[in-house]
Protein backbone atom coordinates (compact mmCIF):
# COMPACT_ATOMS: atom_id res chain seq x y z
CA UNK A 1 0.00 0.00 0.00
CA UNK A 2 1.38 3.40 -1.00
CA UNK A 3 2.16 5.81 1.81
CA UNK A 4 -0.44 8.60 1.89
CA UNK A 5 0.52 12.21 1.40
CA UNK A 6 1.30 14.10 4.62
CA UNK A 7 -1.07 16.90 3.66
CA UNK A 8 -3.87 14.41 3.15
CA UNK A 9 -3.23 12.85 6.56
CA UNK A 10 -3.46 16.22 8.30
CA UNK A 11 -6.52 17.39 6.37
CA UNK A 12 -8.28 14.13 7.23
CA UNK A 13 -7.44 14.28 10.93
CA UNK A 14 -8.14 17.96 11.49
CA UNK A 15 -11.21 18.45 9.30
CA UNK A 16 -12.46 15.97 6.70
CA UNK A 17 -12.39 12.91 9.00
CA UNK A 18 -12.19 14.53 12.43
CA UNK A 19 -12.86 11.90 15.14
CA UNK A 20 -15.19 14.14 17.12
CA UNK A 21 -17.08 15.99 14.40
CA UNK A 22 -17.22 13.47 11.54
CA UNK A 23 -16.57 9.97 12.86
CA UNK A 24 -18.37 10.84 16.13
CA UNK A 25 -16.21 8.32 17.98
CA UNK A 26 -15.18 8.46 21.63
CA UNK A 27 -18.31 10.40 22.57
CA UNK A 28 -18.49 9.04 26.13
CA UNK A 29 -15.46 10.96 27.46
CA UNK A 30 -16.03 13.80 24.99
CA UNK A 31 -19.50 14.55 26.36
CA UNK A 32 -18.94 13.60 29.99
CA UNK A 33 -15.63 15.33 30.75
CA UNK A 34 -15.79 18.47 28.61
CA UNK A 35 -17.42 20.64 31.28
CA UNK A 36 -14.45 23.06 31.32
CA UNK A 37 -11.71 24.15 28.98
CA UNK A 38 -9.01 22.60 31.16
CA UNK A 39 -10.77 19.23 31.39
CA UNK A 40 -11.11 19.15 27.62
CA UNK A 41 -7.47 20.13 27.18
CA UNK A 42 -6.26 17.52 29.69
CA UNK A 43 -8.22 14.65 28.18
CA UNK A 44 -7.33 15.82 24.67
CA UNK A 45 -3.60 15.80 25.43
CA UNK A 46 -3.86 12.37 27.07
CA UNK A 47 -5.70 10.96 24.05
CA UNK A 48 -3.20 12.57 21.68
CA UNK A 49 -0.28 10.94 23.51
CA UNK A 50 -1.98 7.54 23.48
CA UNK A 51 -2.75 7.82 19.76
CA UNK A 52 0.80 8.72 18.80
CA UNK A 53 2.45 6.05 20.96
CA UNK A 54 0.01 3.28 20.02
CA UNK A 55 0.15 4.12 16.30
CA UNK A 56 3.95 4.12 16.38
CA UNK A 57 4.14 0.82 18.29
CA UNK A 58 1.58 -0.91 16.06
CA UNK A 59 3.45 0.20 12.94
CA UNK A 60 6.73 -1.15 14.37
CA UNK A 61 5.35 -4.60 15.29
CA UNK A 62 2.84 -5.09 12.46
CA UNK A 63 5.08 -7.41 10.44
CA UNK A 64 5.59 -9.75 13.40
CA UNK A 65 1.92 -10.34 14.24
CA UNK A 66 -0.15 -13.19 12.91
CA UNK A 67 -3.66 -12.20 11.72
CA UNK A 68 -5.28 -14.26 14.49
CA UNK A 69 -3.73 -12.21 17.30
CA UNK A 70 -3.57 -8.81 15.60
CA UNK A 71 -6.52 -7.14 17.34
CA UNK A 72 -5.74 -8.53 20.84
CA UNK A 73 -2.15 -7.35 20.43
CA UNK A 74 -3.35 -3.87 19.46
CA UNK A 75 -5.61 -3.73 22.51
CA UNK A 76 -2.70 -4.75 24.75
CA UNK A 77 -0.52 -1.99 23.28
CA UNK A 78 -3.26 0.60 23.81
CA UNK A 79 -4.01 -0.61 27.36
CA UNK A 80 -0.33 -0.46 28.33
CA UNK A 81 0.00 3.05 26.90
CA UNK A 82 -3.14 4.28 28.68
CA UNK A 83 -1.89 2.82 31.97
CA UNK A 84 1.41 4.67 31.59
CA UNK A 85 -0.38 7.94 30.77
CA UNK A 86 -2.71 7.48 33.75
CA UNK A 87 0.24 6.93 36.10
CA UNK A 88 2.00 10.03 34.72
CA UNK A 89 -1.10 12.14 35.37
CA UNK A 90 -1.43 10.77 38.91
CA UNK A 91 2.22 11.51 39.63
CA UNK A 92 2.60 14.96 38.09
CA UNK A 93 -0.97 16.31 37.73
CA UNK A 94 -2.93 14.80 40.64
CA UNK A 95 -5.63 17.48 40.61
CA UNK A 96 -6.32 17.01 36.91
CA UNK A 97 -6.22 13.23 37.36
CA UNK A 98 -8.91 13.45 40.06
CA UNK A 99 -10.97 15.79 37.91
CA UNK A 100 -10.89 13.47 34.88
CA UNK A 101 -11.35 10.39 37.07
CA UNK A 102 -12.34 7.14 35.38
CA UNK A 103 -12.32 8.71 31.92
CA UNK A 104 -8.54 8.42 31.59
CA UNK A 105 -8.60 4.58 31.89
CA UNK A 106 -11.63 4.60 29.58
CA UNK A 107 -9.38 5.86 26.77
CA UNK A 108 -8.67 2.15 26.24
CA UNK A 109 -12.22 1.77 24.94
CA UNK A 110 -12.03 4.83 22.66
CA UNK A 111 -12.99 3.51 19.23
CA UNK A 112 -10.83 6.11 17.50
CA UNK A 113 -7.60 4.61 18.84
CA UNK A 114 -8.27 0.99 17.93
CA UNK A 115 -9.70 2.12 14.58
CA UNK A 116 -6.55 4.03 13.67
CA UNK A 117 -4.38 1.13 14.79
CA UNK A 118 -6.29 -1.36 12.64
CA UNK A 119 -7.19 0.78 9.63
CA UNK A 120 -4.01 2.84 9.34
CA UNK A 121 -0.99 2.05 11.54
CA UNK A 122 -1.11 -1.69 10.82
CA UNK A 123 -0.73 -0.94 7.09
CA UNK A 124 1.58 2.09 6.99
CA UNK A 125 5.13 3.13 7.80
CA UNK A 126 6.18 4.56 11.15
CA UNK A 127 6.43 8.14 9.85
CA UNK A 128 2.94 8.04 8.34
CA UNK A 129 1.54 6.42 11.49
CA UNK A 130 3.06 9.10 13.73
CA UNK A 131 1.59 11.83 11.52
CA UNK A 132 -1.80 10.12 11.57
CA UNK A 133 -1.70 9.85 15.37
CA UNK A 134 -0.79 13.52 15.67
CA UNK A 135 -3.44 14.67 13.19
CA UNK A 136 -6.25 12.56 14.64
CA UNK A 137 -5.22 13.36 18.22
CA UNK A 138 -4.97 17.11 17.66
CA UNK A 139 -8.30 17.06 15.81
CA UNK A 140 -9.95 15.25 18.73
CA UNK A 141 -8.27 17.54 21.30
CA UNK A 142 -9.44 20.67 19.49
CA UNK A 143 -13.03 19.43 19.58
CA UNK A 144 -12.71 18.75 23.32
CA UNK A 145 -11.18 22.18 23.99
CA UNK A 146 -13.81 24.08 21.98
CA UNK A 147 -16.65 22.03 23.47
CA UNK A 148 -15.30 22.52 27.00
CA UNK A 149 -14.88 26.27 26.40
CA UNK A 150 -18.44 26.63 25.12
CA UNK A 151 -19.90 24.75 28.06
CA UNK A 152 -17.77 26.53 30.67
CA UNK A 153 -18.53 29.97 29.24
CA UNK A 154 -22.26 29.27 28.88
CA UNK A 155 -22.49 27.49 32.22
CA UNK A 156 -20.49 29.75 34.54
CA UNK A 157 -19.30 32.68 32.44
CA UNK A 158 -15.59 31.82 32.80
CA UNK A 159 -12.71 30.36 30.81
CA UNK A 160 -9.57 28.58 32.10
CA UNK A 161 -11.04 28.44 35.61
CA UNK A 162 -9.01 25.36 36.64
CA UNK A 163 -5.79 25.98 34.74
CA UNK A 164 -3.76 25.42 37.93
CA UNK A 165 -4.70 21.71 37.72
CA UNK A 166 -2.63 21.48 34.54
CA UNK A 167 0.04 24.15 34.93
CA UNK A 168 0.41 24.49 38.71
CA UNK A 169 -0.67 26.96 41.38
CA UNK A 170 1.30 29.76 39.74
CA UNK A 171 -1.39 29.85 37.04
CA UNK A 172 -4.35 29.85 39.43
CA UNK A 173 -5.11 33.48 38.52
CA UNK A 174 -5.38 32.79 34.81
CA UNK A 175 -9.17 32.50 34.98
CA UNK A 176 -11.09 34.80 32.64
CA UNK A 177 -14.42 36.08 34.02
CA UNK A 178 -16.18 37.02 30.78
CA UNK A 179 -19.74 37.16 32.14
CA UNK A 180 -21.11 38.49 35.46
CA UNK A 181 -19.93 36.54 38.51
CA UNK A 182 -23.46 35.52 39.41
CA UNK A 183 -23.99 34.03 35.93
CA UNK A 184 -25.17 30.42 35.96
CA UNK A 185 -26.73 28.27 33.24
CA UNK A 186 -26.90 24.74 34.60
CA UNK A 187 -28.07 23.11 31.35
CA UNK A 188 -24.73 23.86 29.67
CA UNK A 189 -22.82 21.89 32.31
CA UNK A 190 -25.20 18.92 32.35
CA UNK A 191 -25.07 16.10 29.72
CA UNK A 192 -27.91 17.59 27.59
CA UNK A 193 -25.82 20.73 27.21
CA UNK A 194 -22.96 18.64 25.85
CA UNK A 195 -25.21 17.07 23.21
CA UNK A 196 -26.59 20.48 22.21
CA UNK A 197 -23.15 22.11 21.99
CA UNK A 198 -21.66 19.23 20.00
CA UNK A 199 -24.65 19.24 17.66
CA UNK A 200 -24.13 22.94 17.02
CA UNK A 201 -20.44 22.35 16.31
CA UNK A 202 -21.27 19.59 13.81
CA UNK A 203 -23.84 21.88 12.17
CA UNK A 204 -21.31 24.74 11.89
CA UNK A 205 -18.77 22.41 10.28
CA UNK A 206 -21.38 21.18 7.81
CA UNK A 207 -22.40 24.74 6.97
CA UNK A 208 -18.76 25.71 6.32
CA UNK A 209 -18.33 22.71 4.02
CA UNK A 210 -21.51 23.54 2.11
CA UNK A 211 -20.47 27.17 1.72
CA UNK A 212 -16.99 26.16 0.53
CA UNK A 213 -18.38 23.70 -2.02
CA UNK A 214 -18.08 25.26 -5.49
CA UNK A 215 -21.37 25.91 -7.25
CA UNK A 216 -21.75 24.43 -10.74
CA UNK A 217 -20.65 26.74 -13.52
CA UNK A 218 -23.43 28.46 -15.41
CA UNK A 219 -22.00 27.34 -18.73
CA UNK A 220 -22.32 23.69 -17.67
CA UNK A 221 -26.07 23.94 -17.06
CA UNK A 222 -28.27 22.45 -19.79
CA UNK A 223 -30.21 24.95 -21.87
CA UNK A 224 -33.76 24.11 -20.85
CA UNK A 225 -35.21 26.49 -23.45
CA UNK A 226 -33.74 24.39 -26.29
CA UNK A 227 -34.36 20.97 -24.78
CA UNK A 228 -35.92 18.69 -27.33
CA UNK A 229 -35.46 21.17 -30.19
CA UNK A 230 -33.68 19.52 -33.17
CA UNK A 231 -30.51 21.15 -34.43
Amino acid sequence: MAEPNQGTIWREGLWHNNPGLVQLLGLCPLLAVSTTTVNGLGLGLATLLVLVVSNTTVSLIRRFLRPEIRIPAFVMVIAATVTAVDLILQAFFPGLSRSLGIFIPLIVTNCTIIARAEAFASRQTVSASVSDGLAQGIGFALVLIVLGSIRELAGSGTLFSDMHLLLGEAFAGLEWQLLPRDWSFLLAILPPGAFIALGLMVAVRQAINLRARPSPAIGNQPDQSRAGVPA
